[in-house]
């Protein structure tokens, strides 16, 4: 909300200095208005006004936009899984290790381990998460 105010504001003081401006340069060039030093700072003053206001609105604008970009990704919950498992621990770890690196993606780090199932046969669950997690670091460099 506190964005929106800002950029409410700073839209229109941006909009009546850039009136103000266009009025006093084109007052200028049609002769109604003498060229001296108080026009000179004047118009100088104004085009700073405009420049500031323009970088800081669209500066609000992006910081806003990144902002709403790095919320943070809710926790995938863990998968059901049975716990009787001797290694359950170390696969888990293994498993949020690699939603991690995926960007909570947990639905991406499942078709991972389906596609090495299918491509490794026969391997402990925990050689699969190993396997993704190798091949994502191998696919980074």
């Amino acid at each position: 909300m506190g964005n929106q105010i800002v950029i409410l504001i700073g839209t229109f003081i941006l909009l009546l200095t850039g009136l103000l401006l266009g009025y006093v340069l084109s007052q200028l060039v049609l002769g109604y208005l003498t060229f001296n030093l108080l026009t000179f700072f004047g118009t100088i003053s104004l085009i700073l006004i405009f420049g500031t206001l323009y970088y800081v609105l669209f500066w609000q604008l992006k910081r806003g936009e990144t902002q709403s970009q790095k919320l943070p990704q809710p926790i995938p919950e863990p998968l059901n899984e049975p716990i009787n498992e001797p290694a359950f621990e170390n696969q888990n770890y293994l498993k949020n290790k690699l939603i991690s690196k995926l960007s909570g993606d947990a639905a991406a780090a499942e078709r991972l381990i389906e596609q090495a199932r299918e491509n490794y046969p026969g391997m402990p669950d925990n050689w699969y998460c190993e396997r993704v997690l190798d091949d994502l670091d191998r696919d980074t460099r």
